[in-house]
This record gives C-alpha cells, sequence and structure tokens, in this order.
C-alpha cells in the first residue's frame, strides 16, 4: 500500500525508501526487538531505468551562465574531475597536495589522485583568487566563508537550470566527463570505475555508439 501510494509520484524514491525500511526492519530482528517476518519480503518495488541523458556542452554552459558562483564552481569540479556531486562539496584545500586533487569516493572508497593542470588548474586558481569575508577548508564555499551543502547545491542548481530552460541533473556531469575524454581508459581512472567494460557501458549509453554507415 505505501508503494503504491508513494509510486504515484515518486517511484524510484519509493524503491530506496522500501529498501532503507528494509534494512531497519532486518536490525531490528537482530537486535532483539522484534520476531514478526520482514513486511518487505516478497514486495516487488517498481521497475527501475538507468539515466542516458548526455549534456552538451551548450546546455552546460546555458546553466552556469545562470548559476550562482558556488554552483558555477562545483560544476566546473564536477566536469573537470568525473566526481559525484557529494565528493566535490568535500574538497578540502588540504585535499591538495604535491600538484594533485586527492579524492576518496564516498560511494566505493576507491582512492585518486587528479592531476591540477590545465583547466583544472585555472578554476582551482579561481576559486582561491575569489575575495570573501571569510575563507573555510573547503574549496566549494560562499562569501562568507561557509561550505555549500547539498541541499543547497540542489536548490541553486535547479533555479538555474530553470532560468537556462534546461533539464539535466547535476549527476549527469559525471556521465559528460566520462564522455568527453574521448578515451576509455582515461575516464575508467577518472572515474575510478574497477572494470573497463562498466565505463563502457556508461559512456555508450549516454553518447551512443559510433558506427560506419552500411557503404
Amino acid at each position: 500500500m505505501y508503494l503504491d501510494i508513494r509510486g504515484q509520484a515518486a517511484k524510484v524514491r519509493a524503491n530506496r525508501e522500501k529498501a532503507l525500511f528494509s534494512h531497519i526492519f532486518n536490525k531490528a530482528r537482530e537486535w532483539g526487538y522484534t520476531t514478526a517476518p520482514n513486511p518487505c519480503q516478497g514486495v516487488k518495488g517498481f521497475k527501475e531505468t538507468g539515466r542516458d541523458r548526455y549534456v552538451t556542452d551548450d546546455e552546460f554552459e546555458r546553466v552556469k551562465a545562470h548559476a550562482h558562483f558556488t554552483v558555477a564552481d562545483a560544476m566546473d569540479l564536477a566536469l573537470l574531475t568525473g566526481q559525484r556531486p557529494a565528493d566535490v562539496l568535500k574538497i578540502q584545500r588540504t585535499d591538495i597536495c604535491d600538484g594533485a586533487l586527492w579524492i576518496v569516493q564516498n560511494k566505493t572508497g576507491a582512492r585518486l589522485g587528479i592531476e591540477i593542470t590545465g583547466e583544472l588548474a585555472a578554476v582551482v586558481d579561481r576559486i582561491n583568487a575569489r575575495p570573501r569575508q571569510a575563507i573555510s577548508a573547503f574549496l566549494i564555499q560562499d562569501e562568507k566563508g561557509h561550505p555549500l551543502s547539498v541541499f543547497a547545491l540542489r536548490s541553486r542548481f535547479d533555479k538555474a537550470r530553470e532560468a537556462a530552460k534546461v533539464s539535466f541533473q547535476f549527476r549527469d556531469i559525471r556521465a559528460k566527463a566520462a564522455t568527453d575524454t574521448g578515451d576509455l581508459a582515461h575516464s575508467q581512472k577518472l572515474l575510478a570505475h574497477k572494470n573497463r567494460d562498466m565505463t563502457e557501458h556508461y559512456v555508450r549509453r549516454r553518447a551512443g555508439e559510433r558506427v560506419p554507415p552500411l557503404r
């Protein structure tokens, strides 16, 4: 009944919430709070399809043009590093060491150092040169030195997206980074995928596979 009602507005979120409730209930059984069977058992969730949205350069720049500077900074870092939104927001100045930006991904725990050269170096310099009332440990921060939260990023990004009349999500920038390298080996390392097949599927789903004509 919960899935039926919740699924009317958000099928994917309904699936995630069912999974969370199932985990909570299993923990309650494990800790002895209940002996009842898990009510989620045997309840099928909604079918999900992976995202296949590719963000063009024009769309990216249009949203950036309407975005608050904190969002523009986050967008550039996300594109140039290929990292997830949460991993971009948690970057601190101390993560910059020996000419590289060192990141430990929240989702996988993978650690990688991204060389600070080219456009990435220019973006980091731009961020550091921006005048502020205070400076915090975080690279993405507002004029008062406050780090940008996930909720603030989402709200500000949505406003810029609506103003630009573009429909992509912030997380689609990671797929754009993987696709735009033009080199699967590079993309695999940048995204910290465990195998090449994962990267190949990720890229082809977004950009499509280019093939020659019959003749």
